[in-house]
Protein backbone atom coordinates (compact mmCIF):
# COMPACT_ATOMS: atom_id res chain seq x y z
CA UNK A 1 0.00 0.00 0.00
CA UNK A 2 2.72 2.49 0.97
CA UNK A 3 5.75 3.24 -1.26
CA UNK A 4 9.47 2.86 -0.62
CA UNK A 5 9.62 6.42 0.70
CA UNK A 6 7.78 5.46 3.89
CA UNK A 7 9.43 2.04 4.37
CA UNK A 8 12.58 3.33 6.07
CA UNK A 9 12.62 4.38 9.71
CA UNK A 10 14.15 7.74 8.83
CA UNK A 11 10.81 8.73 7.26
CA UNK A 12 9.16 11.63 9.08
CA UNK A 13 6.09 13.83 8.77
CA UNK A 14 6.43 17.30 10.23
CA UNK A 15 3.56 19.68 11.03
CA UNK A 16 3.51 23.06 12.72
CA UNK A 17 3.58 21.52 16.20
CA UNK A 18 4.29 17.83 15.70
CA UNK A 19 6.92 15.40 14.52
CA UNK A 20 5.51 12.07 13.31
CA UNK A 21 8.05 9.25 13.17
CA UNK A 22 8.26 5.48 13.37
CA UNK A 23 7.73 4.07 16.88
CA UNK A 24 10.82 2.48 18.44
CA UNK A 25 11.80 0.37 21.44
CA UNK A 26 12.60 3.49 23.47
CA UNK A 27 8.90 4.49 23.24
CA UNK A 28 7.66 1.43 25.12
CA UNK A 29 7.56 3.00 28.58
CA UNK A 30 5.64 6.05 27.35
CA UNK A 31 3.15 3.81 25.51
CA UNK A 32 2.56 1.73 28.65
CA UNK A 33 1.94 4.87 30.71
CA UNK A 34 -0.18 6.83 28.21
CA UNK A 35 -2.11 4.17 26.30
CA UNK A 36 -2.51 2.16 29.51
CA UNK A 37 -4.54 4.98 31.02
CA UNK A 38 -8.12 3.69 31.28
CA UNK A 39 -9.50 6.93 29.81
CA UNK A 40 -7.47 6.23 26.66
CA UNK A 41 -7.59 2.46 26.38
CA UNK A 42 -11.33 2.08 26.94
CA UNK A 43 -12.04 4.01 23.73
CA UNK A 44 -9.90 1.64 21.65
CA UNK A 45 -10.58 -1.80 20.25
CA UNK A 46 -7.17 -3.36 20.83
CA UNK A 47 -5.44 -1.71 23.80
CA UNK A 48 -6.00 -3.77 26.96
CA UNK A 49 -6.22 -2.34 30.46
CA UNK A 50 -3.99 -2.77 32.29
CA UNK A 51 -1.38 -2.59 29.53
CA UNK A 52 1.83 -4.54 30.07
CA UNK A 53 5.33 -4.02 28.68
CA UNK A 54 5.38 -7.34 26.79
CA UNK A 55 2.27 -6.39 24.83
CA UNK A 56 3.76 -2.99 23.99
CA UNK A 57 7.07 -4.48 22.89
CA UNK A 58 5.14 -6.76 20.54
CA UNK A 59 3.17 -3.80 19.19
CA UNK A 60 6.36 -1.86 18.42
CA UNK A 61 7.93 -4.81 16.59
CA UNK A 62 4.73 -5.51 14.62
CA UNK A 63 4.32 -1.83 13.72
CA UNK A 64 7.86 -1.47 12.47
CA UNK A 65 7.56 -4.66 10.44
CA UNK A 66 4.29 -3.47 8.88
CA UNK A 67 5.91 -0.15 8.00
CA UNK A 68 8.90 -1.92 6.47
CA UNK A 69 6.66 -4.05 4.28
CA UNK A 70 4.54 -1.06 3.26
CA UNK A 71 1.35 -2.77 4.48
CA UNK A 72 0.72 0.00 6.99
CA UNK A 73 2.05 3.28 8.29
CA UNK A 74 2.16 3.49 12.07
CA UNK A 75 3.64 6.72 13.41
CA UNK A 76 4.53 7.96 16.87
CA UNK A 77 3.21 11.43 17.63
CA UNK A 78 5.81 13.66 19.27
CA UNK A 79 6.12 17.42 19.91
CA UNK A 80 8.40 19.10 17.38
CA UNK A 81 10.58 20.45 20.16
CA UNK A 82 10.94 16.98 21.72
CA UNK A 83 10.89 14.53 18.80
CA UNK A 84 11.87 11.56 20.95
CA UNK A 85 9.01 12.11 23.43
CA UNK A 86 6.03 10.04 22.31
CA UNK A 87 2.60 11.42 23.25
CA UNK A 88 0.41 9.24 21.03
CA UNK A 89 0.08 7.03 17.95
CA UNK A 90 -1.62 7.54 14.59
CA UNK A 91 -1.85 4.72 12.04
CA UNK A 92 -3.29 3.69 8.70
CA UNK A 93 -3.61 -0.07 8.36
CA UNK A 94 -5.39 -2.50 6.03
CA UNK A 95 -8.91 -3.51 6.99
CA UNK A 96 -10.31 -6.37 4.86
CA UNK A 97 -13.77 -5.78 6.31
CA UNK A 98 -13.96 -2.12 5.29
CA UNK A 99 -14.17 -0.21 2.03
CA UNK A 100 -10.59 0.99 2.35
CA UNK A 101 -7.59 1.20 4.67
CA UNK A 102 -8.48 2.11 8.25
CA UNK A 103 -7.28 5.14 10.23
CA UNK A 104 -6.80 4.83 13.97
CA UNK A 105 -5.23 7.02 16.64
CA UNK A 106 -4.87 7.76 20.33
CA UNK A 107 -3.30 10.59 22.33
CA UNK A 108 -2.21 10.74 25.96
CA UNK A 109 -4.91 12.36 28.11
CA UNK A 110 -2.60 15.18 29.26
CA UNK A 111 -2.48 16.40 25.64
CA UNK A 112 -6.22 16.41 24.88
CA UNK A 113 -8.29 19.45 23.91
CA UNK A 114 -5.66 21.44 22.02
CA UNK A 115 -6.09 20.21 18.44
CA UNK A 116 -3.01 17.97 18.34
CA UNK A 117 -4.92 14.87 17.23
CA UNK A 118 -6.58 16.81 14.42
CA UNK A 119 -3.16 18.02 13.31
CA UNK A 120 -1.68 14.51 13.37
CA UNK A 121 -4.65 12.95 11.56
CA UNK A 122 -4.58 15.70 8.92
CA UNK A 123 -0.91 14.98 8.25
CA UNK A 124 -1.50 11.26 7.92
CA UNK A 125 -4.48 11.70 5.61
CA UNK A 126 -2.44 14.03 3.42
CA UNK A 127 0.41 11.48 3.36
CA UNK A 128 -1.98 8.67 2.43
CA UNK A 129 -3.45 10.50 -0.54
CA UNK A 130 -0.08 11.97 -1.58
CA UNK A 131 2.03 8.79 -1.41
CA UNK A 132 -0.42 5.99 -2.25
CA UNK A 133 -2.96 5.38 -5.04
CA UNK A 134 -5.63 4.69 -2.41
CA UNK A 135 -9.04 6.20 -3.05
CA UNK A 136 -10.78 5.75 0.31
CA UNK A 137 -9.93 5.89 4.01
CA UNK A 138 -12.24 4.58 6.72
CA UNK A 139 -12.35 5.10 10.46
CA UNK A 140 -14.66 4.41 13.38
CA UNK A 141 -15.17 5.67 16.92
CA UNK A 142 -17.17 4.49 19.89
CA UNK A 143 -20.55 6.22 19.81
CA UNK A 144 -19.84 8.00 23.11
CA UNK A 145 -16.47 9.33 21.93
CA UNK A 146 -17.63 12.80 20.91
CA UNK A 147 -14.12 14.31 20.81
CA UNK A 148 -12.83 11.67 18.39
CA UNK A 149 -15.89 12.12 16.19
CA UNK A 150 -15.12 15.85 15.96
CA UNK A 151 -11.53 15.09 14.89
CA UNK A 152 -12.75 13.03 11.94
CA UNK A 153 -15.35 15.59 10.93
CA UNK A 154 -12.76 18.39 11.01
CA UNK A 155 -10.59 16.30 8.69
CA UNK A 156 -13.39 15.87 6.18
CA UNK A 157 -14.64 12.38 7.05
CA UNK A 158 -18.34 11.77 6.44
CA UNK A 159 -20.50 9.80 8.85
CA UNK A 160 -21.58 6.51 7.27
CA UNK A 161 -23.88 5.25 10.00
CA UNK A 162 -23.60 3.20 13.16
CA UNK A 163 -22.90 -0.50 13.65
CA UNK A 164 -21.45 -3.06 16.02
CA UNK A 165 -17.72 -3.64 15.71
CA UNK A 166 -15.38 -6.10 17.43
CA UNK A 167 -13.52 -4.69 20.43
CA UNK A 168 -11.40 -7.66 21.55
CA UNK A 169 -9.69 -5.68 24.30
CA UNK A 170 -13.12 -4.70 25.68
CA UNK A 171 -14.44 -8.24 25.62
CA UNK A 172 -16.87 -8.18 22.69
CA UNK A 173 -18.71 -6.09 20.12
CA UNK A 174 -19.54 -2.45 20.84
CA UNK A 175 -21.53 0.20 18.92
CA UNK A 176 -19.46 2.54 16.78
CA UNK A 177 -19.98 5.42 14.38
CA UNK A 178 -18.37 4.67 11.01
CA UNK A 179 -16.69 7.32 8.87
CA UNK A 180 -15.37 7.51 5.31
CA UNK A 181 -13.19 9.93 3.35
CA UNK A 182 -12.44 9.63 -0.37
CA UNK A 183 -9.63 11.20 -2.37
CA UNK A 184 -11.87 13.54 -4.34
CA UNK A 185 -13.49 14.93 -1.19
CA UNK A 186 -10.09 15.50 0.45
CA UNK A 187 -8.68 17.27 -2.60
CA UNK A 188 -11.82 19.34 -3.18
CA UNK A 189 -11.99 20.29 0.48
CA UNK A 190 -8.38 21.47 0.61
CA UNK A 191 -8.65 23.46 -2.60
CA UNK A 192 -11.99 24.89 -1.58
CA UNK A 193 -10.76 26.22 1.76
CA UNK A 194 -7.39 27.42 0.54
CA UNK A 195 -5.51 24.31 1.64
CA UNK A 196 -6.61 24.52 5.27
CA UNK A 197 -4.10 22.02 6.55
CA UNK A 198 -1.26 23.69 4.70
CA UNK A 199 -2.15 26.97 6.38
CA UNK A 200 -2.51 25.47 9.83
CA UNK A 201 0.24 22.85 9.85
CA UNK A 202 2.71 22.71 6.99
CA UNK A 203 3.32 19.08 6.01
CA UNK A 204 6.83 18.01 5.13
CA UNK A 205 8.11 14.55 4.29
CA UNK A 206 11.68 14.05 5.44
CA UNK A 207 13.72 11.18 4.05
CA UNK A 208 17.42 11.61 4.81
Amino acid sequence: MFPDLTRDDVFRLETRRLWLRWPCAADAEAIVDLAGDRAVSEMTARIPHPLDRTTVDGFVVKSRWGNTEGRSLVMAIAPRGRPQSLIGIVAIEPDPGAAGPHLGYWLGAAHWNNGLVTEAVGAMVEAFFAYTPGQVLTSAVRVENVASRRVLQKCGFAHEGSALAPFPARGGDLPVDRFRLDRRTWQRRNVGVGAAFTQRSVLLAVHA
